[in-house]
Formats: C-alpha cells, structure tokens, sequence
C-alpha cells in the first residue's frame, strides 16, 4: 500500500484529498515545512488544530501539564482526555484528523536551560503560554540565539471585548504577535472560546502565510 494512503471505514483515503480545497500548489511546501507549538492550552492546542487540517508536515508540540475540567471551555480537549498529558491526548485528536502528520510530543516544562533544544531543528515557533514571563524568556531566547528563527506569538484575547480589536502585529522581521495586545482580567477575570479561537486563528494563519509567502 502506497505510504500516502490509509483506510478508513472500508474507504481508501489519499493523503492528497484531504488539502484538495487548500491554495493551490501549497502542498510540497506545507509537507516539508517543520513547526514547534510551546503551550497546549487555549491557544496552541486550537493552532495545532488548524495547522493539522491545512497539512503541516512536521510538527513538535510541547507542554508538561495534563488535561483539566476547566480546560474544557475553551480548550480542543474532550472529557475523555482529562487526566491525560496534553501532548498525548493533542497528539490522539490530530492523528484523528490527519493521520499523515509527523508528530513529536516533548512533555517536559519549558525553561531557560531546554527551550534552544527544544526548537533547534525548527522553522517556525508558535509561542502559547499564559503567563508573560514565559512569553518574553521564549522571545528573548531564541531571537538572541538564531535570527532568522520565526517567532508567532499570543498576546491578550481575555473577556468579551470586540473581536475586531485581536490582529496581526509584525514587531520585528521574524516576531509576530497575535492579540489585542492588552488584557481584559480587570473586568472579567475570564477567558472565553470565542476569542481565544479567534487569536488562535490568526496566529495559525500567520504560520500559514509564513511558510507559503516569506520563507
């Protein structure tokens, strides 16, 4: 059987059909391109929804909690999951989706000392944690290290506020960050789904455009 086609359902499936809506001729560059995900939560496990579905080749996901309850309201876990590792039970959705995905999980917290090895071997980094310290050591990590490393970050999508307000912000020529930029805790103390999907989006498209546009 050719490696490029599995069976489902007593029906052959070619790993080709599931991108025949994509844009056109993305194919060989979206198979070869190499994407690391830090954070499973809200955002990046959303992201890496998306990126299964537009046909990355090559993708690390990384965090070193486990899937809660509370996960549960805005986060692409199912009940089933709860108890699990987020890489596990992200890894187990993807491969529902898209079984031609090459999928590394690294379950280990990310720090000062791990986060150069961690992304050595790629292209692209989608930076998803919650908390701002994280955020900055992993810009100011890798940008120190290696320049022309791509760094898709999350930055405020809290509450209910107008969604119009969360966009695409080119900081430096391979930082990008995704969000209103500002948080709205103050007022509802709450994440929601909506908008945390939709900053999610956004930063999934930016991978996307990175990879068929700039690089």
């Amino acid at each position: 059987m050719e490696q490029n086609l599995i069976e489902i359902n007593g029906t052959f499936i070619n790993e080709k059909c599931i991108y025949s809506r994509n844009i056109e001729n993305s194919y060989e560059k979206l198979k070869n391109s190499r994407v690391c995900i830090l954070g499973l939560g809200g955002l990046g496990s959303n992201i890496a929804n998306s990126l299964a579905r537009s046909g990355i080749g090559n993708l690390k996901i990384v965090d070193f909690d486990k899937v809660e309850v509370s996960n549960l309201n805005r986060q692409l876990y199912r009940l089933i999951h709860i108890g699990m590792k987020k890489t596990e039970a992200l890894k187990s959705i993807i491969e529902e989706i898209n079984p031609f995905i090459n999928i590394i999980c690294d379950s280990r917290k990310v720090d000062t000392e791990n986060i150069l090895e961690i992304v050595r071997d790629y292209d692209i980094i989608v930076e998803a944690f919650d908390s701002a310290e994280s955020k900055a050591m992993v810009i100011s990590e890798i940008l120190s290290d290696d320049e022309k490393k791509y760094i898709v970050s999350g930055s405020g999508m809290a509450g209910i506020e107008d969604s119009n307000k969360i966009k695409t912000t080119k900081k430096f020529k391979h930082l990008f960050v995704c969000g209103d930029e500002y948080s709205d805790f103050d007022k509802y103390n709450a994440i929601m789904s909506p908008r945390v999907n939709i900053c999610a989006g956004h930063q999934a498209n930016m991978v996307l455009k990175i990879l068929l546009e700039e690089m």
